[in-house]
Order: C-alpha cells, then structure tokens, then sequence
C-alpha cells in the first residue's frame, strides 16, 4: 500500500462532502441524537441505534443538520482498501445499488451491538501504529465490518425487489455481471446488445438507478475478481490475464495498474 491514509475516523457528518473525502467509502453509526440530509432529492432522517453507508458521492448529501445532542463515529475508507478486504461475496454490488436509494439501515438492537463492536474494533487497529502486522489486522477489521454490513442488509431487506422497468434492466446487467460475463466482456456495447437497448440508454439507466454509469460496474467487478484472483498464489499472472482475455502481460499489468492502484505483484506481498 501507498503512503494515502486509507482509514479515516471522524465524529461529524459534516465534512461528508469535502473534496477530501471524495474516493472514500463513509461507514457511520448513531449513537445519540440524529441528523437530517437531502440526497438525490429525498429527505431523510439518521438517528440513534442506525447505520449509515454512502459510497463516494459525498457531495450529493444536501443541507445536512445534526441535533444537538448528535453524537456519531464516522469510519471513511477509500475505495482501494475496500476492494483489499472485500470477502469473497458480490453482494456489495446490490446492496450498494440499494443503499444508493437509501443510504440508511436501521439495525435491531443484536445488530446494534454487533456494530458498535465492528467500528470499535477498526478504531482500535488503527490505533496500533507499532503492530508489526498492523495492515493485516486493519484490513481483516474492515472485512468484519463489511461482511456484518452484508448480513444486516441481507436480512432487513430478504426481499427486496426492483418493480419499475429501468430498475430491472439494471438487475439484469448486475446478473450478468454477477455471473462472470465481464471476464470475457468489459465493453458496454455486449452488454447492450444482450439487453436489446442502446449502450447510452444502459449507462443512463444504470447512472439514474445507482448514480454510477455502466462502465463503473463492469470495471467494478473486474477490478475486485481480479484483486481476488491476484492473492491466490497457486495462480500465475499469466493464468489471471488468459482468465479475463487480456492481450498480452503487459496490457493485464496496465489495467491492473490503471483500475486498482498498484502492481499486480504489490499484491503478493
């Protein structure tokens, strides 16, 4: 890893938006008080015993205000570090489709607990600044974190279904991309033409439903299978690049470089 500080702890909302924060991932729980924010034109209210995700975008949260008596831990990790301890699980893809129409999950008390436990536990390995496998212990913190997040949305949302007709074109393209197609198929234009649909029309959809455009997904779950792949060590770099069609060596350490931030050997490290 690089020299950019991937684990951020803040006690306020409001800074959600600075330009600092912009390739950050915002995790945060309420433990007194709330808050009330606009975002993609919907009003919503965060409040004692909730938890709060927004990836990236920051700044779409509008004329945020905290109680007074607010009181909050807010966990920014940056896209590179969650692509790290991402499990084993595409799961995130919906549940970040979902959080984007809203952000907020309220969590039963067992849930609760569970994660005050999870952020205490990231602050704490942060805090290990002499550990001598500190990255490690951070990033299997943050891992915890996230497969817990899964769980909780997993079961406050068993059934959560996409009614409207561009909601289901984007579950379409998220199935196809759930079922491995982007390691042969990384051009919109397949996906596209499999979904009867101009490639404009699929990347307004999806920028509509998810505030992402298609190319994102489909970067999106290539960059975490292959980040995945890379610290399998029965594998060669070779075997990972004839896996995803790439042209040559060279062209699989450039987009790897490109998409993920570092070389594919930083992740044999």
């Amino acid at each position: 890893m690089d020299n950019i500080q991937h684990i951020i702890i803040d006690h306020t909302l409001k800074r959600i938006g600075d330009a600092v924060f912009a390739d950050y991932l915002c995790h945060a729980y309420c433990y007194e008080g709330y808050c009330t924010f606009e975002r993609n034109g919907k009003a919503f209210r965060f409040e004692a015993g909730d938890c709060l995700i927004i990836a990236r975008r920051g700044d779409l949260v509008k004329n945020l205000q905290e109680s007074d008596d607010f009181r909050v831990d807010v966990i920014y990790v940056t896209q590179k570090f969650i692509e790290l301890s991402t499990p084993q699980s595409n799961y995130g893809m919906r549940g970040q489709l979902s959080l984007f129409q809203n952000p907020i999950m309220k969590l039963t008390k067992e849930q609760q607990e569970v994660c005050r436990k999870n952020f205490e536990a990231v602050k704490y390995r942060l805090s290990q600044t002499e550990h001598c496998f500190r990255h490690d212990a951070l990033r299997n913190a943050v891992e915890c974190m996230i497969i817990d997040f899964f769980d909780f949305h997993a079961r406050l949302y068993p059934a959560d279904k996409i009614s409207s007709q561009q909601h289901q074109l984007m579950e379409q393209f998220i199935e196809m991309l759930e079922r491995g197609d982007f390691r042969r198929n990384r051009d919109i234009s397949y996906y596209a033409d499999k979904l009867c649909v101009t490639p404009k029309y699929i990347s307004e959809v999806s920028k509509k439903v998810s505030g992402l455009p298609a190319a994102f997904w489909i970067t999106r779950y290539t960059s975490l299978d292959i980040s995945r792949l890379l610290r399998d060590r029965s594998l060669s770099f070779t075997d990972i690049s004839d896996m995803f069609g790439f042209s040559s060596l060279s062209h699989f350490s450039r987009y790897v470089q490109t998409n993920l931030g570092a070389k594919p050997s930083d992740f044999r490290e």
